[in-house]
């Protein structure tokens, strides 16, 4: 198959040798990196295919579809609940390749950008014009734009400019069948449903992206920080409610837990509450002083602010998995979300949960995007064994604890990281039999013979 889609490309667009192989084998996903650890990896594609062009990803799709033939589309990697997990049959459609700034427009405040552009190189062009896209999730020097929309991401700033959805303009993108369509035209319309939501969040099984087009913002004229420390988590949260259902919209907003707090720093006494205020001069002050008042009139301590400093500086780290595996310590982080009434509920049961788990050394959660309805909880556990061949056990305890405890509130079973491979048992839970057995009937018109991502977003029928 390789050599007749070499045929088909053109002479260095597909690659088979085993090092380009084994690099594409699997994305971020911490049981991923369970199984390279004990010896049991993912197996190589067939080929990997970077493609040069749009034409390249319309020529790959048509043949794979004619053939039967699984492809796996790969941005940078990042992803991080098993989105892209190979096998021998398929073709790796790796985008990186397409890398490309379209344009940058200062008037209309848009900028376009091939879908496997890296994440900071893209804000970073258009920071030349002293405008910014205003997503920055952690993974953001290490993620492509195209998925960011295909697992409809959220950026530490989302409390004021909105998640994945709020920023796209434009989606370009070639459907299993080689075709290209451009979704998204106006600044806004009224012209039957909009198809951009399609491909947000669509993790590679309707198409791939092969181009996004952002709506800017101008980059803002100024910032201020602020921190307090809340004495539980339930003061905290009434605290932000109070905030975001006042009018005011913190582009930060973020909520440690007592043991997160103290890991953040050493002079945590409560769960620390971290906020960015930025934009016109005269809107930060009063926004920031606002905030001040509120936190004073509920005894809401002031934190040092040079907390919020070190976070901003430290803030995209992303950690090995490998130095955790080595001393036998499996962990993951999972994302949900929640209304203002059942959030407190979720934040007990699953740290208790996860807690009750053989060897836990923590358990864990923060609150980093804010609604006027509610907001995410981001759950960190880390259980240690001396039993290897226990570890992919112990890690799908962690993440079933916090699933259940979220859906027995009512609760959103996926904020920002999407469905993958480990929360397709959920799906019915979040989208209703009947939303599951809509989407599927979307799969087969879009994709009657199944190539596109096979075993991601869908549970098994």
């Amino acid at each position: 198959m390789p050599e007749t889609l070499a045929r088909v490309l053109g002479e260095g667009t597909v690659l088979t040798d085993a090092a380009s192989l084994a690099a594409r084998r699997h994305d971020y996903w911490m049981l991923s990196h369970v199984r390279d650890h004990l010896g049991a990896s993912a197996p190589s594609p067939a080929c990997v295919v970077r493609p040069g062009g749009v034409e390249d990803v319309q020529a790959t799709l048509r043949f794979a579809s004619a053939a039967g033939v699984p492809v796996i589309p790969f941005g940078l990697g990042s992803g991080v609940v098993g989105g892209v997990v190979a096998r021998p049959d398929a073709i790796v459609l790796d985008m990186g390749s397409m890398n490309r700034t379209r344009f940058v427009d200062p008037v209309n405040l848009q900028a376009s950008f091939d879908a496997g552009k890296n994440g900071l190189e893209a804000e970073q062009a258009v920071a030349e014009e002293g405008l910014t896209i205003g997503h920055w999730p952690q993974s953001v020097g290490v993620s492509s734009v195209g998925g960011w929309v295909a697992t409809r991401a959220s950026g530490q700033f989302s409390t004021a400019y909105g998640n994945i959805e709020d920023i796209v303009h434009t989606i370009e993108a070639v459907l299993p069948n080689g075709e290209l369509v451009i979704l998204g035209k106006g600044p806004r319309a009224s012209a039957g449903p909009d198809l951009r939501h399609l491909m947000l969040g669509s993790e590679g099984t309707l198409g791939v992206i092969t181009g996004v087009t952002f709506s800017l913002r101008r980059a803002p004229e100024t910032r201020t920080v602020s921190a307090f420390q809340a004495g539980g988590m339930r003061a905290g949260f009434e605290f932000q409610r109070e905030i975001i259902q006042s009018g005011w919209r913190p582009p930060v907003v973020r909520q440690y837990d007592e043991r997160e707090s103290l890991r953040l720093d050493a002079r945590a006494t409560a769960c620390l509450i971290l906020m960015v205020h930025e934009g016109p001069a005269a809107v930060v002050a009063a926004e920031t002083a606002a905030v001040g008042e509120l936190a004073a009139k509920m005894n809401i301590p002031a934190a040092p602010p040079d907390i919020v400093d070190h976070w901003l500086e430290q803030r995209n780290h992303v950690p090995s998995w490998e130095m955790f595996l080595q001393r036998g310590i499996v962990l993951d982080t999972v994302e949900v979300s929640a209304g203002w009434g059942a959030i407190g509920a979720i934040y007990d049961d699953a740290t208790a949960a996860l807690k009750a788990i053989p060897g836990c050394l923590a358990g864990s959660a923060h609150s980093s995007h804010a609604y006027r309805g509610g907001l995410n909880l981001y759950f960190t556990f880390a259980v240690q064994t001396d039993e290897p061949g226990a570890m992919e056990a112990i890690y799908l305890d962690g993440w079933r604890g916090i699933m259940e405890a979220t859906d027995r509130h009512g609760g959103g079973l996926a904020h920002h990281h999407g469905i993958g491979r480990v929360r397709r048992a959920w799906l019915e839970r979040e989208l209703s039999a009947g939303g599951v057995a809509l989407l599927r009937r979307l799969k087969h018109a879009l994709d009657p013979a199944g190539i596109m991502n096979p075993g991601v977003l869908l549970p098994d029928a």
